[in-house]
């Protein structure tokens, strides 16, 4: 792979390149959900809007098998913390 090609950032949230990425699928990690525990690719702020779709062609390209055939992953929404206190309260506030 040329040197400019593997620093693209792919996941921008987490900073993942495409050279990691090719990195851990080689290693046998061919689905979006295992390349997000091993690299968090997908798990930043926009939860995989901007880098899902591209580690789905990778998977794609480097296995040899139609896109249609790459499981997307697991999308959870993110988790807003709340104070203690609310909870305390009863949430009434």
């Amino acid at each position: 792979m040329p040197d400019k090609e593997k620093d693209i950032v792919v996941c921008r949230c987490e900073e993942i390149t495409l050279g990691e990425i090719r990195e851990w699928i080689d290693r046998g990690y061919d689905s979006v959900n295992e390349i997000k525990r091993v690299l968090r690719a997908g798990m930043g702020p926009c939860q995989g809007r901007g880098c899902q779709d591209i580690i789905m062609r990778e998977i794609s390209r480097r296995h040899g098998i139609p896109l249609d055939e790459v499981e997307a992953g697991t999308v959870r929404p993110p988790v807003k913390s709340i104070k203690t206190g609310l909870l305390v309260a009863g949430g009434g506030e």
